[in-house]
């Protein structure tokens, strides 16, 4: 019966612990597009507000994982885009919390396009390497002493 009890107790932990984190962070995401979109109405930059506003978020979150960057500017929008009444004045300012997602893609993309090209030129560098290496064994292979003597007539 003691052993039900503790599994009960067990199991009510479990389901209840969830619920309140989601609400803590429901919270902090929410008080954190109020303190970015107060800072930048109150005519701050856009990176002091973004750090104050993360750095609350990231505190808020607790425990072993953090919040990332981007995930923290999609919970300011999305509190904003939910409170629209609350934060008509802040919709202004979203688009800095996006970069250019586009430019972004494409400079990951020429990245990648440049370290494929320079793994393929080592790729056919080793290659050559490798043949010059053979045809080097092969011509040596075929003159042995006698027809290398310089002297021998």
């Amino acid at each position: 019966m003691q052993r039900l009890n503790k599994k009960l107790i067990l199991l009510a932990f479990g389901i209840c612990t969830p619920l309140t984190l989601t609400t803590l962070q429901v919270n902090a995401s929410s008080f954190g597009a109020e303190i970015f979109c107060t800072m930048r109405d109150g005519g701050n930059d856009h990176e002091s507000s973004w750090d104050a506003a993360y750095t609350y978020i990231k505190k808020q979150k607790g425990g072993f994982f953090k919040v990332s960057p981007k995930n923290a500017a999609a919970q300011i929008t999305e509190t904003v885009i939910r409170e629209k009444e609350k934060f008509s004045y802040c919709v202004e300012y979203l688009d800095n919390l996006h970069p250019n997602r586009k430019l972004i893609r494409d400079l990951e993309k020429e990245e990648k396009r440049k370290e494929k090209e320079a793994k393929d030129i080592e790729n056919k560098r080793k290659k050559l390497e490798k043949e010059l290496e053979e045809t080097n064994n092969k011509i040596s292979g075929e003159f042995d002493d006698e027809t290398l003597d310089r002297y021998s007539y």
